[in-house]
């Protein structure tokens, strides 16, 4: 069995476009987190397993800075985060509020923390930039998270971009965006993508080559055992 440490860093070689095709094929359409882009486009593949936080709509009473200090917190779930998890925010797709700003993420980073993904937005942008922690957002925001939601729980099973994200799941962020693996699948999902990333490989050498797509992409039968040859150092 994989470690942890192994698994990750074999996706880490596998794009969140190969990972969404074997899903699919698998029957998992609905993995992509939508509104979560990177800050840096230019930033390495990362993976890791989830760290859920969950913030529900503002109200008044709740969502005040005296939250701040309260046990039930951002900060009291930033403390919790494990080394190498991924923060997995379910903002409700708020986008007039940041959720996180530069101290926040500082901390995280600090911690070790993978990277933070939420369909909301971050706030103090250049600052957030500044820490070093990978992040994928929705935008930036001047406004602080109480202005337009308030924080309630972490690691319980969330939405994120309308994807349904439970603790532990696995996640791969690059410039694609977000993509979740539900932990029971990742083994069988990246053995697949291991050998999808490997015939595509190949395609698109015949395409350099000047191969026509129709047979080759998707592939006949005549393609597929061609490839299979290839595959094996068949000199035919």
């Amino acid at each position: 069995m994989q470690t942890d440490a192994e698994l990750f860093a074999a996706l880490k070689g596998i794009t969140t476009a190969t990972l969404t095709t074997v899903l699919l094929k698998k029957g998992l359409r609905n993995v992509w987190m939508r509104g979560a882009r990177p800050l840096r486009p230019d930033g390495p593949r990362i993976a890791g397993r989830a760290f859920t936080l969950r913030f529900v709509p503002s109200r008044e009473d709740l969502a005040t800075p005296a939250s701040w200090a309260s046990p039930i917190s951002t900060r009291a779930a930033i403390e919790a985060m494990p080394d190498g998890c991924i923060a997995v925010v379910d903002a409700m797709g708020v986008t007039d509020a940041g959720i996180f700003g530069d101290i926040l993420c500082a901390r995280m980073n600090k911690r070790g923390v993978g990277a933070l993904v939420t369909d909301g937005a971050v706030r103090d942008l250049a600052g957030v930039l500044g820490t070093g922690l990978p992040v994928w957002c929705g935008g930036a925001a001047a406004p602080a998270s109480v202005a337009g939601l308030t924080f309630v729980a972490w690691q319980q099973p969330i939405g994120c971009g309308g994807v349904a994200v439970f603790p532990d799941d696995i996640v791969v962020l690059d410039a694609d965006g977000a993509v979740l693996i539900p932990a029971a699948l990742v083994t069988d999902v990246l053995a697949e993508a291991v050998e999808q990333e490997r015939m595509e490989a190949w395609i698109m050498t015949e395409v350099e080559r000047g191969v026509p797509l129709p047979g080759l992409y998707p592939m006949n039968e005549e393609t597929r055992a061609r490839y299979h040859r290839a595959a094996h150092g068949s000199a035919n």
